[in-house]
């Protein structure tokens, strides 16, 4: 029988042959383009059955409305002349202006609509598509209408779908013709009516932040995240896709090419207080941002809104241009490389009253691995309207304490642009969240490195190393440094606190092998260790170290880690994965997720500590793991700021003392 130890051993193995041969295969070839949305064949529509809109016998009005055309005699009228139809009852309509005549009103407009699209007259369509929500509208709200107005009765849900299906098409209409822009006024007649429409914006952008309007009933989600988002209401589910204004203002920069956001259109439909033209309506197409926006004030009541913040995220990471900035791979092979995007972005407008996560990634990852977690967390109201989302990237081929001084800088410079005088009380509420190794990276945000880290390399005080400003300013900024006095809470998923067993004399020689250290660290490094030669007693620490290196178990990074002084104002939290034994991972490896143990992703002093039956590629995406963080969030969210030292600026020699 094979020992525990000889099942490792051989699950690493595995794993090992396995990443060379994924490894050369993407030298080879380059990596495939993963899809995360797709185009329908036709856009969903909730009406297709209720009104046979596919059927062969065409549209067909729902049964009540059919009863009430025999009423007054115009089902034939209906199927020959629509259109005299329509006029006919119109008439009627104003001489007694019911509920039950202005929904079926609303639907036959529609249905009429829906034909005149099929005989490609846009023009008539969108007239008719108009006085279809127009009519929705005024069912749904009239005052006058309160005391027969039903909601449990299923007209007044088709009633909505009128309405949002109406305004859809109309919309899709007036996108054709390039007038779905903000500032744009474009003018529907039908009948004796017009409807005057403008949009405004009532989210977090401005005109020019938006490039193209897309619509969520086109797309449908293909694969890459599991649970679709949708909440029922009024409005429309629209991808607001951003246009890039390079240095408009100071969040600009961070914010990667290809991005989009969700919207809901909502039109408010009013009567023109002229006492001129009775029959002109202003109409008001209202773009709200969702993660924001849940409901929408109409007649003194509060009306929830369609949304949809799933199928917009995927649409983004659908986008070719992002999807290039997306470097998992050769920024574990090549660390040096300037292709993709490093540091800090986000993935919505900048909201200096929302408290920001940083999610930061781990091993051979990018931040595309928290889109699971992003997307479910978003879900949450509660989270969404108190939170917003950035995430870390960073080349993980590199030792993980030189991407923790990167991502020191990163944070100091995105600080400095955006609250210059330190002033935002939000700001200083921050919440990190690492993965694997980016729980590392994470940590040492926020410890006092004292002379732990130096002592490990250095035989003599960093001012006495012969080297330029600049450099020695370089290397201290690895081994000296300060705890963010911004972070408050560090959650860490899978990450291995005291090192890994899967960093053994095989994967680091794999490391080691196909890891390319950036030319100008390796050079920097040889050059001051040739200018000083009795300067250092680990000169590994400098040269040879790569990420899989700085990993292992044995390296003695981890005990000056967990020797620093943590910021007495911090609060650290752990999930921890355990792969159940009857698992073939969990029978290969010790006690954890296959990839750190259990022992060593525990943290001595955490404030909680919650296991879930995950392996390591999935622990961060594990439904108990995200409850887990949303509780973390919720119980931070409850707590009032405490006062905070002043921020550090960049430009601060740390080491000096």
């Amino acid at each position: 029988m094979n020992t525990a130890a000889e099942r490792r051993g051989s699950s690493r193995w595995l794993l090992l042959a396995t990443c060379v041969a994924l490894a050369c295969a993407l030298s080879n070839s380059g990596c495939a383009r993963h899809r995360y949305v797709t185009v329908r064949e036709r856009p969903h529509n909730p009406l297709t059955g209720t009104l046979q809109l596919l059927a062969h016998t065409g549209p067909k009005p729902t049964g009540r409305t059919e009863l009430l055309l025999r009423r007054y005699n115009l089902v034939e009228q209906v199927q020959d002349e629509p259109l005299i139809a329509l006029a006919s009852f119109q008439k009627e309509l104003a001489r007694e202006p019911t509920a039950d005549k202005i929904y079926a009103y609303a639907e036959l407009a529609y249905l009429e609509g829906k034909q005149l699209e099929l005989q490609n007259k846009p023009k008539e369509a969108l007239d008719l598509h108009g006085a279809a929500v127009a009519h929705a509208y005024w069912y749904l709200f009239d005052p006058g209408l309160d005391r027969f107005r039903n909601p449990y009765d299923p007209e007044f849900r088709r009633a909505c779908d009128i309405y949002n299906e109406a305004l859809e098409a109309a919309l899709r209409i007036v996108s054709k013709a390039e007038q779905l822009k903000p500032g744009v006024k474009t003018i529907i007649k039908t009948g004796k009516k017009e409807y005057h429409l403008e949009i405004a914006l009532k989210g977090p952008w401005k005109a020019d932040d938006l490039s193209t309007l897309e619509f969520v009933s086109t797309y449908e989600i293909s694969s890459g995240l599991t649970n679709h988002h949708h909440s029922f209401g009024l409005g429309v589910p629209l991808i607001a896709v951003r246009r890039r204004n390079v240095g408009d203002s100071p969040a600009e920069k961070y914010y990667p090419p290809g991005l989009s956001f969700a919207a809901t259109a909502f039109m408010r439909v009013e009567p023109d207080t002229s006492p001129d033209n009775a029959n002109v309506h202003r109409c008001v197409l209202e773009l709200y941002d969702p993660l924001l926006s849940t409901n929408v004030e109409v007649c003194n009541r509060l009306v929830p809104l369609e949304a949809d913040i799933t199928t917009p995220l995927a649409f983004f990471l659908d986008d070719p241009q992002f999807q290039e900035t997306e470097t998992a791979t050769l920024a574990l092979f090549d660390p040096g490389t300037t292709k993709g995007f490093k540091g800090l972005f986000m993935v919505e407008p900048y909201d200096p009253t929302r408290i920001p996560v940083v999610m930061v990634h781990g091993l051979w990852s990018s931040p595309i691995t928290w889109m699971e977690m992003l997307n479910d967390l978003r879900a949450f109201p509660e989270i969404r309207q108190k939170y917003q989302f950035w995430f870390f990237q960073y080349p993980t081929g590199q030792p993980f304490w030189l991407s923790a001084s990167q991502m020191r800088d990163s944070l100091a410079k995105l600080r400095a642009d955006l609250d210059p005088l330190g002033q935002n009380p939000n700001l200083d509420q921050m919440v990190l969240v690492g993965h694997s190794m980016g729980g590392l990276v994470s940590r040492m945000q926020t410890i006092e490195s004292g002379d732990h880290f130096w002592n490990l390399l250095g035989k003599v005080p960093i001012e006495q190393i012969s080297a330029s400003e600049e450099e020695r300013s370089r290397l201290a900024k690895c081994f000296y440094f300060h705890p963010n006095p911004s972070v408050r809470r560090v959650i860490t998923l899978g990450t291995p606190h005291h090192g890994s067993d899967f960093a053994d004399d095989a994967t680091r020689y794999f490391g080691r092998t196909f890891i390319k250290l950036p030319k100008m660290m390796t050079e920097f490094t040889n050059k001051l260790i040739h200018e000083n030669p009795n300067g250092f007693k680990n000169t590994e620490l400098l040269t040879m170290t790569t990420s899989i290196d700085s990993l292992a178990p044995d390296c003695p990074i981890f005990g000056a880690l967990n020797a620093a002084q943590a910021a007495p104002n911090v609060q650290y939290h752990t999930v921890i994965g355990v792969v159940p034994k009857n698992t073939w991972v969990g029978y290969l490896s010790e006690e954890g997720d296959g990839v750190v143990s259990k022992k060593s992703a525990m943290l001595a002093g955490a404030a909680s500590e919650k296991i879930v039956p995950a392996g390591h590629t999935d622990v961060h995406r594990y439904p108990l793991s995200i409850l887990e963080v949303r509780r973390i969030l919720l119980e931070h969210a409850q707590l009032q700021p405490a006062q905070q030292p002043r921020y550090a600026l960049p430009g601060v020699q740390p080491w000096i003392r």
